[in-house]
């Protein structure tokens, strides 16, 4: 059960406080936005099976970037079986009937949640760090 909708607030909280003492908050949204991405990428690499041949090393997070009225950054493994390995799959046999199936392991849905508990965390941090800058 996500809480997307809590933090989303909680975020534009933030979001908000920080234009009243900062103007111009691009920069300190990608900060955050890094560091919290930058937390699921190691949770999803450590969650990631280790017998997955080169999956495990391959994920990645291209750097953040503007995209229309906000800041992108993702997390990204170039690996063709890595959504077999998250979502799980059918096995099939060389006639082509479905003998199992393979539960996913849904690490990527995982680093997610991380993620958005890393970015309420990341924001909070970034006002107590500007708020005592501006207190001086």
């Amino acid at each position: 059960m996500s809480n997307q909708s809590e933090n989303t607030a909680a975020a534009n909280k933030f979001r908000d406080e920080l234009k009243a003492m900062c103007g111009d908050i691009s920069q300190i949204d990608k900060k955050v936005l890094t560091a919290a991405v930058n937390t699921g990428l190691k949770d999803v690499k450590k969650n990631t099976p280790v017998d997955t041949g080169t999956m495990r090393k391959n994920w990645h997070s291209p750097i953040a970037h503007k995209i229309g009225g906000g800041i992108e950054k993702a997390l990204e493994n170039p690996i063709d079986y890595a959504p077999y390995v998250n979502n799980g799959h059918r096995i099939v046999n060389s006639s082509g009937e479905t003998t199992g199936f393979v539960e996913g392991k849904f690490m990527l849905e995982h680093a997610v949640h991380v993620v958005d508990a890393a970015m309420s965390r990341e924001f909070e941090a970034e006002v107590r760090r500007i708020q005592q800058k501006h207190d001086k």
